[in-house]
């Protein structure tokens, strides 16, 4: 490709981040639109009362992750294996005593990395010039002309292309930017079918003063068929320093309050824990269905529908318009792997 022609991104998550990333290692800059005012995408990690790296979002990854792995070592940054010792709960009856186990340790561990997942996107980021990711930028509009491609935005700028790489969720992609010439009725079809992986899960956080939990020999790992947590384990930071749970809260509680699923949150964690878990420094949780994910609702028939189709993997307009989101990926799609996979895959069809 002719190194003087722009480079459009759209979507500043890790896909589209880790695009940006390695063109400018090959001396190609290109230009990141993040409609939201974070970058991240499905990647959120926030700070409690007590400056605790909590996670909204995408949380943990293993040795069956070699491209993250291999781009998490290269930034620097550092992983540490999911905490797992001790006594973990299963709870099929709300009216029953749990079910009390103890998880062998892994031959291939979950991990976290230290700081929590957003330092992933930050460094990302800081590898990057100051001026190249435009935050608060929508594309609403992707046209081919006789030159290459013109992007149009929410707030009415254009802006001129030789690329484009669409790195949003292929779903929102059909649905918020209009395509002209439109896009084959193959992949037109394709496209509103793709499951955005995330989309509709419901995470909590919470964050103590101390691991009362550890101490009392419990894991902090629980899975319930029966309350409000579906799944919960321990989010103490790399230092064991600071203290909390992260986990996943029934779908249903998607049409609660945030008040009310802390409510319900705290009860069952007390039945299971004691007293003390009444008293959390703070408790966050997140739907995972705002315009920046999902657009509408999607008709799901099997997890990671379409994700990684072969049309996702082809390019458009006249070899100018590629797809890279991770659900686009043809190993591990809609996890970070997928994401630096899907990368990986459209810079090197870039570059060669």
């Amino acid at each position: 490709m002719a190194l003087n022609e722009r480079i459009l991104i759209i979507g500043g998550g890790l896909s589209g981040l880790t695009v940006a990333y390695l063109l400018s290692k090959g001396g190609i800059r290109a230009t990141v639109l993040e409609a939201s005012s974070r970058l991240g995408g499905r990647i959120q990690t926030i700070k409690g009362g007590r400056q605790t790296p909590l996670e909204l979002g995408a949380t943990w990854f293993s040795d069956m992750h070699p491209n993250l792995l291999s781009l998490i070592d290269e930034l620097g940054l550092k992983k540490y294996p999911q905490f797992s010792k001790g006594i973990s709960l299963f709870q099929t009856k709300s009216f029953e005593p749990p079910q009390k186990f103890f998880v062998p340790e892994a031959e291939t561990p979950s991990y976290r990395l230290a700081g929590g997942t957003q330092m992933l996107i930050d460094t990302l980021a800081q590898k990057l010039p100051d001026d190249v990711i435009l935050p608060d930028t929508k594309a609403t509009m992707v046209m081919e002309t006789e030159s290459g491609i013109l992007v149009g935005t929410a707030d009415g700028r254009s802006m001129h292309a030789g690329k484009v790489i669409v790195c949003i969720p292929p779903q929102l992609a059909a649905e918020h930017l209009a395509f002209s010439p439109g896009l084959p009725d193959a992949l037109d079809a394709v496209l509103p079918t793709v499951q955005t992986w995330m989309a509709g899960a419901v995470k909590f956080t919470l964050e103590y003063d101390r691991p009362f939990w550890r101490e009392e020999g419990y894991s902090g790992m629980l899975y319930s068929h029966a309350g409000i947590i579906t799944e919960m384990y321990d989010h103490t930071n790399f230092e064991e320093t600071k203290f909390g749970f992260t986990g996943f809260l029934n779908g249903g509680a998607a049409s609660y309050s945030s008040e009310v699923r802390k409510e319900f949150v705290l009860r069952q964690l007390q039945d299971l824990l004691g007293a003390e878990a009444l008293q959390p420094v703070a408790y966050f949780d997140k739907v995972w269905t705002d315009e920046f994910i999902l657009a509408g609702n999607q008709v799901i028939r099997r997890p990671h529908q379409n994700n990684g189709h072969p049309l996702l993997q082809q390019s458009y307009m006249d070899g100018r318009l590629f797809f890279a989101g991770t659900e686009t990926a043809t190993g591990f799609p809609g996890y970070m792997e997928g994401a630096v996979i899907a990368a990986r895959s459209v810079v090197s069809r870039l570059l060669f």
